[in-house]
């Protein structure tokens, strides 16, 4: 054993395994692994339609069938043309599913890899972008059902619609630190995975998917009170920023910054948590 000249021994070296900067670079590491997510990404959704005649094609189906039906029974009841609802509501729909996926998918993405976690070395960050990427690959087939519905339905589309380009970046952006933070909490407390699932249901019948913010304004114009609680729902916000421009409506910038501003703090929220717990997961699962 080492010691020093007074005879006591030297302390053992300090750790940096629980640092910001290794869970940056995971983060960084992780991404470069492009080659190792896109694949797994592609691969889960092959296995997921293997031996089907359609295969990918029923999630275009599946969600092109359930927004036109719900659109069409909605924009009866709330008595809404249905050349402008049915597009909104397909839209919201669209969005929607990538959120939903994320957030769901990314809350079980370790628990249900236990075994490349253990046996492939590679940060535990190339699974929240596998989910990530998979989550998108599901959103493109369904844009698909947007593409149909505006040949039927045209709208007044300008160059504004080129601003659902940034609002997907946002999207990709949340996808991740919800990917991390759901994910690595769930592996932890299992029970996280099932209350998430609870509250997106939830708060999908909170925000304006199926039905208009715009109806509940008041007859005079003026915006309600309940048009101001429906704006405390975060959804709704990110909801606007991607549907809005392809609708050919203008979106208030404060959308913009109010989504903004929740990336940055999901992204300090997964930090902290990378930092924290990143090295613990290949034992929790």
């Amino acid at each position: 054993m080492v010691s020093t000249e007074d005879g006591i021994p030297p302390a053992p070296p300090s750790s940096d395994s629980r640092t910001f900067a290794r869970g940056i670079k995971d983060l960084v590491d992780g991404f470069r692994h492009s080659e190792l997510w896109l694949h797994l990404g592609w691969t889960d959704i092959k296995q997921r339609y293997k031996r089907s005649v359609l295969g990918p094609l029923w999630i275009t189906i599946a969600t092109g069938v359930t927004a036109v039906a719900m659109g069409i029974l909605y924009g009866e009841l709330f008595q809404q043309d249905i050349k402008h609802f049915l597009p909104y509501v397909v839209l919201g729909f669209i969005f929607w599913g990538f959120i939903e996926t994320s957030i769901l998918d990314g809350s079980v993405v370790f628990s249900t890899n236990e075994g490349l976690i253990k046996q492939l070395p590679a940060p535990i960050s190339v699974h929240a972008y596998r989910v990530v990427w998979r989550s998108l690959i599901i959103f493109a087939h369904n844009v698909v059902i947007y593409l149909i519905l505006l040949a039927v339905f045209p709208q007044p589309i300008g160059w504004t619609a080129l601003l659902v380009f940034p609002a997907l970046g946002l999207y990709v952006l949340n996808a991740v630190w919800a990917t991390l933070v759901f994910g690595i909490l769930s592996t932890r407390f299992r029970d996280i995975g099932q209350l998430l699932t609870t509250m997106v249901r939830l708060v999908f019948f909170m925000t304006p998917i199926i039905w208009s913010a715009q109806t509940l304004g008041a007859a005079d114009g003026e915006t309600s009170s309940r048009l101001k609680l429906v704006e405390l729902n975060p959804m709704f916000h990110y909801l606007e920023i991607a549907r809005g421009p392809l609708l050919g409506q203008s979106v208030a910038a404060y959308h913009w910054w109010i989504v903004i501003a929740c990336t940055a703090v999901g992204w300090a929220a997964a930090l902290l948590v990378m930092r924290n717990y990143r090295a613990r997961v290949a034992y929790w699962v």
